[in-house]
């Protein structure tokens, strides 16, 4: 194989396809048999990467596997696990160190091996480096070490894996530049940073400015609306200055693979210098409060319409964490629900992304597929992910009680929408 990817979940898969996409013979290691199983079917588990993809992949060769010996031969290996928090707040490098451990096994002369996983900086070189070690080869010696940080948008339609400048650090010059010649080969541009804490940097700084920014305006939220001020307005007043300022706006809480959970490994790096990162633990303390906030808000305007919140039929639209995609993890939705189901709403949800869903192994029961009808039933709909299929029109006409904390209706005056 001329690539083996080890992981082949929402970062992996991707990169695997440009990677056929560009003649070179892929492999992958995953040990979820059910997406093994798929991708040799041609079904695809990752919104980005069509099951007509797939069988493009297929037929250029290649190879999804349970079995190890896929890495038997390899000229590079990347590593595209899952990196979850533990529960020191750090990350969870498990996966990590157990991609390594296999990789070792097999390891051979001249191998270039690039860790994608987000972590905290020194973990390619701590962590990685010495168990790739035991396999008898020394790194930047007898094979080759880097760490590229994944770019991945999920449902980004504009910017993939090939247009998106990808970053390497090498644990030596030599090892950035196999690192830049094997990713050159299929992304149009390569960024050499100086080494690979440099580059493990780079994506946790990415991450946090978008962190520390929600957060500024999920707070300007909460007192814009006693204040009596449209922030969405003033948002996008502001963001007509052609320089200086770039505009973040307010939702639910935050979701996805990076934001909740990225800045938390800077964190963690930071504490143990001995004093803590004060900009991401506050945005932290901020985000996560906004889904309690959204439950509270929505009591307030039941209350506003004389109606109670306990036995109200409340209708949460969108559960994914974002736009557009099904992905699910890390999702306000959650929370939100979870808060509005202790105080004691009768919960429904409809999201066209999503067929069945559940809340701490609770089903909440769909609304089914007509929107204006389910709108029509519930006496309060929550719009917590701005998909497209939820233009302003049909939830300013059909919904008894709207509260959009998405903007989806920032243009509707109706005393009946209320914004975030």
């Amino acid at each position: 194989m001329d690539v083996v990817v080890i992981g082949l979940g929402y970062v992996g898969l991707p990169l695997a396809r440009e990677a056929c996409r560009a003649g070179l013979r892929a492999g992958g290691l995953d040990r979820d048999a059910r997406v093994v199983a798929g991708l040799k079917a041609g079904m695809s588990h990752v919104d980005d990467v069509s099951p007509d993809e797939v069988e493009h992949m297929l037929r250029a060769g290649f190879a999804p596997s349970l079995h190890e010996d896929v890495l038997d031969g390899a000229r590079t290996v990347v590593i595209c696990v899952p990196t979850p928090l533990s529960p020191e707040g750090g990350p969870d490098l498990t996966a990590v160190r157990g991609a390594a451990e296999t990789v070792a096994r097999h390891l051979e002369p001249g191998t270039l091996v690039v860790l994608e996983s987000t972590t905290y900086p020194g973990t390619t070189e701590e962590v990685v480096r010495p168990i790739l070690e035991t396999s008898g080869l020394v790194a930047g010696e007898e094979f080759h070490l880097a760490f590229s940080p994944e770019r991945i948008d999920p449902g980004n339609p504009v910017y993939g894996v090939r247009n998106t400048p990808k970053i390497v650090g090498g644990l030596t010059p030599a090892c950035a530049s196999a690192a830049s010649s094997f990713y050159g080969k299929f992304v149009d541009r390569v960024v050499e940073a100086k080494g690979t804490r440099e580059a493990e940097m780079a994506k946790l700084l990415e991450n946090t400015y978008r962190h520390v920014n929600i957060a500024l305006v999920n707070e300007m939220a909460v007192f814009c609306n006693e204040l009596g001020i449209d922030l969405w307005d003033a948002i996008d007043c502001a963001a007509t200055k052609p320089f200086g300022f770039q505009a973040f706006r307010p939702g639910p809480g935050v979701g996805g693979h990076c934001i909740p959970i990225d800045p938390n490994y800077l964190s963690y790096k930071v504490r143990s210098l001995g004093y803590p990162f004060r900009f991401v633990e506050l945005a932290q303390e901020i985000n996560d409060r906004m889904p309690r906030y959204v439950a509270e808000r929505a009591q307030q305007l039941l209350n506003r319409e004389g109606r109670a919140l306990k036995g109200a039929r409340v209708l949460l639209l969108g559960v994914t964490y974002k736009a557009d995609i099904a992905d699910q993890r890390e999702s306000p939705a959650r929370p939100v629900a979870r808060r509005l189901a202790r105080l004691g709403a009768d919960l429904s949800f409809h999201d066209p992304f999503v067929t069945l869903w559940e809340v701490d192994g609770e089903p909440v029961p769909s609304a089914g597929d007509d929107l204006a009808a389910a709108l029509e039933a519930s006496d309060l709909a929550i719009v917590l992910a701005d998909h497209a299929a939820y233009d302003a029109e049909t939830l300013a006409r059909h919904a008894r009680l709207l509260f959009d904390t998405r903007g989806r209706t920032r243009n509707v005056q109706q005393d009946t929408v209320e914004l975030l």
